[in-house]
C-alpha cells in the first residue's frame, strides 16, 4: 500500500508518545540497568531511557571496559567482596554465556534480562533534551528524542533517577553540582591532589582491538593520526603489541578540557592517539611479529570518566573510604582504590595513574543518592555526591551498580509506601530497606537480611552431615616458597591450634611461620602478629608441626602466614572448600599493588601489605591437619542472615562422604509457604571481568548445579539441574502446605562438598 501526502505549508510535527510511569530511569550504562530491573522485580513500572543502540555504558560494545569494583582484579585484600545482587547475576549469567569476554555476547546479556521484565518499558537511541517541573523541586516529565523512529516521548513519573552519567535532568532541574578537584580544605582531604600540577578532571579513553589473520596485514594510518608517538607520548614505552582493549587504558586524554561539551573534540583528539599508535606498531619496525596483525575495532565513542557529581543529602569524602566509615544508612560498599589520574592523560609525564587502597570495602551512604535539591531525583552511577578525591574510588562500574539496586528497591519501597525519597531516612524506613536489599544479595556491610521473618528460623533445621574442618587433605602438589604465602582460617578467640604440614627442602633451612590477623576483625588485612615462630628443617621431605598458643582476640580469619624461602616446598591440596584460600604477598601492577602500599606521607592513607589469591587453576590451599577442628561449617550458618564470608564463613557444608546431602527443616505445625530462596557459593572472591579478561571456567566449581526440594509426603515440590547462578528464588503460584522440607544437594565436584550459605523461606 502507498502512503502519500501532499504538500504542508504550514510543516508537519513529528509523532509524540506519552507515558506515565513510576520511574523513570535516565541512563542505561550499568547503573541504570541494575536500578531499573531492581526496581521492576520490586513490583513498580520503570521507564528506562537510553540515548544509545545498545545497554551497559562503558561496559557495552561500543566502549568495552571490563565491569570492576570491589575486588579490584583480586589484586587488593578486600576478599569475597563481589558485588551482589543484580549485578552479580548479570556478571555470573556472562560468565556462563560468555567465559571468554565477548562484549558483543555481553550486550545481548544486558538486553536479554530487561526484555525480560514485564514492568520495564526500555527506550533505546533515545536523548532526554528538557524536564518540565511540576514544582520547583519536583520533576514532572522529561522530554526525549529517538532519532531512530522520529518519535519524541514525554515521560511523566512519581520518581526520577538520573544515571546518565552527566547528570542531564539533574542539570536541567537546575540541581547543585559540582566538576573539579576540591582542595584539600574543603573536607580536610590530605590526599586532594594539587590542580596547577595534576589537574582536576579525570579524561576519556578510546581502546582499540588488534587480531592475527594468519598473513601479512599491511596499515596506511589516516591523515588525522598522532605522528612522532615517542616525541609526544612520555609513556609510549608501554606500548605493548601483544596487548589490547582495556590494557590501554592508559590511552586518556581530556581531563583540562570541559568533558561534557568538549566531547566530540576530545573523541578526535583520542582517535589520532589510537590510530597514531597502531600506525608506530605497525610501521616503526621497533616490533616484532606483527605482520599478520591488522585494527578489528576502535571504539566509536570515547568511555567517559568524570564529569558532573550532583549534591547530595550527604557527601562521600576521602577519610570514609579510608577510614571505612560506618553510616546508619549504608546502602552500598565501595572497594575500589582512590584511583587519579593526571587531567594530560597520555600526554603526561605522571605516571597513567595513582591508586591507593584501603584495608577494606567501605559503605556508602543512602544520602549520597539522593539529590538536595530535587525531592524526586535519585542519582545512581558515577554522578552521586563525592568528593573528587572519594569519587576516584565510588566510580567504578561494579560500585555503581550496586548503588544503582540500593536505588532501584528504594525507589520502590517509596511508591509503594507513598513516602519521598528522603523519608526512608527515618530509622524503621531504613530498615526494612536495608532489609529487602541484603534480601537480593546486596551485603551491605554489617548488616544482616531479616531473620525474624525467615520461616526457616523457627524450624528445627538438621543437617544429614556437616563438614568436620580438620584436614586439608594432603592430595596435591608442591608449592615453591619463593613468594610468601598465608593460609585464611576461620579461627576463635582465645583457641591455640596446632597445624601439621609437610614441607620438602632442598637443604638445611628454617621455615619462619607466622599466625597473623586484621585488626578490625571484619577486613582481611592481616596487619596485626599474634605469633612468631622459627623452625628448623633438615633437608629432604618432612612433617612439621605448627603450635600456635597465643590465639586472636576475636572471632576472625587468622593468616598462618609462611615466608618466603627458595629452599622449601609446601604440599597443597586438590580440594577447595567454602570460605578457606590461601593468599600471596604478590605483585598486581594493574592496580598499583606492589606487594606493600607506600602512600605520600601525611596524605591520609595507611600503609600495609597486600595479600591476594591466585586465579584458578591455581591458587591451592596449603594442605594441614587442624587441631582442634575449625567448627565452621555447621547447618545455623544458613539462618544467620548472611550470604558470603564475613569473619566466618556463613555456610553449611556437608561431609564429602555423604553419599545424599541434605538440609531438614521442622515445623511443629503445618506452614503456608510462598517463596523459598536459596543462596549458593559462587566465589564472591572472583572478580568475574566482563569483557577481555577470560575466565578458567563457566561455572564456579563451589556452586551446587543439581538439588531438590521436597515435603513430609516425600513429594518433590521443586527440582533445579545445571544451576549456576548465586541466587535461587523459587515462587509457588498457590502457598505450598508443609510441616517438613527436604532439601537434597548434589556435591559439585570430588574435589567441592555440597554447601548453602542461606536459606530464606516466607
Amino acid at each position: 500500500m502507498v502512503i502519500q501526502d501532499s504538500f504542508a505549508p504550514d510543516m508537519r510535527a513529528l509523532k509524540t508518545i506519552e507515558l506515565n510511569t513510576d520511574l523513570v530511569v535516565v541512563g542505561g550504562g550499568m547503573a541504570g540497568v541494575c536500578t531499573a530491573i531492581t526496581a521492576a522485580r520490586a513490583g513498580i513500572d520503570v521507564v528506562l531511557i537510553q540515548d544509545r543502540p545498545v545497554l551497559g555504558g562503558n561496559a557495552s560494545s561500543e566502549v568495552r571496559l571490563w565491569i570492576l569494583g570491589a575486588t579490584s582484579h583480586m589484586g587488593n585484600n578486600n576478599r569475597w567482596s563481589r558485588e551482589g545482587g543484580v549485578i552479580d547475576e548479570i556478571l555470573v549469567e556472562n560468565m556462563y554465556r560468555n567465559k571468554e569476554g565477548n562484549p558483543v555476547i555481553f550486550d545481548t546479556i544486558l538486553l536479554d534480562m530487561i526484555h525480560a521484565e514485564p514492568r520495564i518499558t526500555m527506550l533505546l537511541n533515545t536523548a532526554v533534551y528538557d524536564v518540565s517541573k511540576s514544582e520547583h523541586d519536583v520533576i514532572q516529565k522529561v522530554m526525549s528524542f529517538c532519532s531512530q523512529d522520529q518519535t519524541f516521548y514525554e515521560v511523566s513519573g512519581k520518581l526520577f533517577c538520573d544515571a546518565s552519567g552527566d547528570g542531564v535532568i539533574a542539570y536541567l532541574a537546575g540541581a547543585a553540582y559540582r566538576v573539579g578537584a576540591e582542595n584539600s580544605e574543603e573536607y580536610s582531604e590530605k590526599f586532594a591532589p594539587d590542580p596547577a600540577i595534576y589537574g582536576e578532571l579525570l579524561g576519556h579513553s578510546i581502546y582499540f582491538y588488534s587480531k592475527d589473520t594468519g598473513a601479512p596485514v599491511k596499515y596506511t594510518p589516516p591523515a588525522f593520526a598522532l605522528k612522532n608517538i615517542k616525541d609526544v607520548i612520555p609513556r609510549y614505552h608501554n606500548i605493548n603489541a601483544a596487548e589490547h582493549g582495556c590494557k590501554f587504558w592508559w590511552l586518556e586524554y581530556g581531563g583540562r578540557m570541559d568533558t561534557i561539551h568538549d566531547t566530540e573534540q576530545i573523541k578526535w583528539q583520542l582517535w589520532s592517539v589510537v590510530y597514531g599508535i597502531w600506525d608506530h606498531i605497525k610501521n616503526s619496525g621497533e616490533y616484532n611479529d606483527v605482520e599478520n596483525l591488522t585494527l578489528e575495532w576502535v571504539g566509536i565513542i570515547p568511555g567517559k570518566r568524570e564529569s558532573r557529581r550532583f549534591t547530595g543529602l550527604y557527601t562521600l569524602v576521602q577519610q570514609d573510604v579510608i577510614e571505612q566509615r560506618h553510616f546508619d544508612d549504608a546502602v552500598a560498599f565501595g572497594g575500589w582504590a582512590i584511583d587519579l589520574h593526571p587531567a594530560d592523560g597520555v600526554f603526561s609525564t605522571m605516571s597513567g595513574c595513582t591508586q591507593y587502597h584501603s584495608k577494606g570495602v567501605y559503605q556508602i551512604p543512602y544520602r549520597c543518592f539522593v539529590s538536595r535539591d530535587v525531592r524526586n531525583v535519585y542519582y545512581a552511577g558515577r554522578n552521586i555526591s563525592a568528593s573528587h578525591v572519594a569519587y576516584g574510588s565510588s566510580r567504578v562500574m561494579a560500585t555503581a551498580a550496586l548503588g544503582g539496586q540500593a536505588v532501584g528497591m528504594a525507589a520502590a519501597q517509596c511508591i509503594k509506601e507513598g513516602i519521598s525519597p528522603a523519608d526512608i531516612l527515618e530509622t524503621a524506613n531504613m530498615q526494612r530497606l536495608q532489609q529487602s536489599l541484603d534480601l537480593i544479595g546486596q551485603s551491605i556491610p554489617c548488616t544482616t537480611m531479616p531473620v525474624k521473618e525467615n520461616l526457616a528460623s523457627t524450624a528445627k533445621v538438621t543437617a544429614s552431615s556437616v563438614l568436620d574442618m580438620k584436614l586439608i587433605p594432603f592430595d596435591g602438589g608442591w608449592y615453591n616458597l619463593n613468594i610468601a604465602v598465608a593460609q585464611m582460617l576461620p579461627l576463635k578467640a582465645g583457641q591455640s591450634y596446632n597445624l601439621l604440614i609437610e614441607a620438602h627442602t632442598l637443604c638445611d633451612t628454617v621455615l619462619d611461620v607466622e599466625l597473623r590477623y586484621s585488626s578490625k576483625a571484619y577486613n582481611y588485612t592481616p596487619d596485626c602478629t599474634a605469633e612468631k615462630q622459627a623452625i628448623t628443617l633438615k633437608k629432604g621431605m618432612q612433617q612439621v608441626l605448627i603450635q600456635f598458643s597465643n590465639g586472636l582476640p576475636a572471632d576472625q580469619y587468622g593468616f598462618v602466614t609462611f615466608h618466603s624461602n627458595e629452599n622449601i616446598k609446601l604440599r597443597v591440596s586438590e580440594k577447595r572448600f567454602t570460605g578457606i584460600l590461601s593468599v600471596y604477598n604478590k605483585i598486581n601492577k594493574d592496580v598499583n599493588n606492589y606487594g606493600k602500599q607506600t602512600p605520600p606521607a601525611d596524605s591520609g592513607i595507611e600503609e600495609f601489605e597486600f595479600w591476594c589469591p591466585e586465579r584458578r587453576p591455581n591458587g591451592h590451599n596449603i594442605a594441614m591437619e587442624i587441631t582442634p577442628s575449625l567448627d565452621c561449617y555447621h547447618v545455623e550458618n544458613i539462618m544467620n542472615g548472611l550470604v558470603r564470608p564475613t569473619t566466618g564463613t556463613n555456610a553449611w557444608v556437608a561431609s564429602p562422604d555423604d553419599s545424599c546431602p541434605a538440609i531438614t527443616l521442622n515445623w511443629e505445625k503445618e506452614q503456608n509457604i510462598n517463596e523459598i530462596i536459596l543462596y549458593f557459593d559462587t566465589d564472591y572472591d572472583h572478580a568475574m571481568e566482563s569483557v577481555q579478561m577470560g575466565h578458567p571456567e563457566s561455572v564456579i566449581p563451589f556452586c551446587v548445579r543439581d538439588y531438590r526440594i521436597l515435603n513430609e509426603k516425600g513429594e518433590v515440590l521443586f527440582e533445579k539441574t545445571d544451576n549456576y547462578q548465586t541466587i535461587n528464588r523459587i515462587s509457588f503460584d498457590q502457598p505450598v502446605q508443609a510441616s517438613l522440607l527436604r532439601i537434597e544437594l548434589k556435591h559439585p565436584s570430588d574435589i567441592v562438598s555440597a554447601n548453602l550459605f542461606q536459606l530464606f523461606i516466607q
